[in-house]
């Protein structure tokens, strides 16, 4: 096979289109285009000299130039880091965002060769157990899931979490549905519009109010957001509700505290997932299941509960609303 074809191959880099951006084009960091791939290909098959170590600053500016001036051209989206450049596993990790996306990409200590995507070759397995020894402990571990309720894979994260807590009651009380939003003008925002920040202004009242009543709720909710329904069917309060929702010093002031959270996670995707006050991913424990999560709010445990040994559904949940917690089709995406 052609040494190219070979390069190519390993490198699985692939074009991502991003629609709403210069027209509906934009570049990923899955992905980038050709004129990139003959660079990368270029420097793969030793014709480009490697040249003496830049700092992370230097690489960083380097980096974000190359972007802007080769990829993403003049009047092209704005490119910016949202956290510091770390070297690791002999390059530098860069985090980007290009508008509303986040990326990671990495950079050669020299700054010629820039890599629009890692590809881990460590054993599953392994993965895990890494994951699990770096994730900060606690007695009490509390996982806070970041979502909003109309992004399907919002609903998919809610419904891992609510067949946790159905499953495995001790995890309840370590489990935190949040909501992504903001405050303006003493009224709830959400990416999705008002209907949106409604039905999580909804859920947070339940939530800190109606405690007993959010996850019936919710449940009900999942399967098709019929949210007057699902009131009804869940036996809420509706009063009581209505009462949070409108008065400023509760359901806002609640919203409020998940928002302020937000903002010091730097959260803008749908779900996110924090563990004792540190970003974690599912996809380390096996992705966007309910055995997976729970094995990552483990690896949290100062000491291993019994609960830990149950064994939950490794099957994927469905994104979006469904009357079923699997569809059978691997969806992990998520809402920006």
């Amino acid at each position: 096979m052609d040494k190219k074809v070979n390069i190519k191959i390993g490198l699985i880099i692939i074009i991502t289109l991003i629609s709403g951006l210069l027209g509906g084009l934009v570049i990923g960091c899955q992905g980038v285009f050709s004129k990139q791939l003959s660079f990368l290909v270029k420097t793969a098959e030793g014709e480009v000299a490697i040249k003496d170590s830049l700092t992370a600053e230097q690489v960083e500016e380097k980096t974000i130039t190359y972007i802007r001036e080769e990829i993403l051209g003049e009047g092209g989206p704005e490119v910016s880091l949202t956290a510091p450049t770390t070297f690791e596993n002999g390059v530098y990790k860069l985090n980007l965002k290009i508008e509303s996306s986040e990326l990671i990409c990495y950079a050669t200590k020299d700054g010629n060769l820039f890599f629009p995507e890692g590809i881990e070759i460590i054993d599953p397995e392994e993965k895990g157990e890494v994951a699990c020894e770096s994730i900060p402990k606690a007695e009490e571990p509390i996982l806070d899931a970041f979502v909003v309720s109309y992004c399907p894979y919002g609903t998919q994260m809610q419904r891992i979490v609510n067949n946790i807590v159905e499953n495995i009651s001790e995890l309840k009380n370590n489990i935190k549905i949040r909501y992504i939003g903001q405050i303006q003008d003493s009224k709830i925002t959400s990416m999705h519009g008002e209907e949106e920040a409604q039905e999580n202004l909804t859920q947070i009242c339940l939530r800190e109010e109606q405690e007993d009543k959010f996850y019936p709720y919710l449940s009900c909710f999942l399967k098709a957001g019929e949210g007057a329904k699902c009131l009804t069917e869940a036996m809420v309060d509706t009063d009581k509700l209505e009462s949070c929702k409108k008065e400023e010093s509760k359901g806002i002031a609640y919203a409020q505290e998940d928002f302020d959270l937000n903002a010091a996670y730097q959260i803008t995707g749908s779900p996110t997932l924090i563990l004792n006050g540190e970003k974690v991913s599912e996809f380390d424990f096996g992705g966007r299941t309910a055995e997976a999560v729970k094995n990552l709010i483990c690896c949290g445990l100062e000491n291993q509960s019994q609960f830990c040994d149950n064994i939950l559904t490794s099957e994927e949940a469905t994104a979006g609303f469904s009357e079923t917690y699997s569809s059978g089709n691997s969806d992990d995406g998520s809402c920006n």
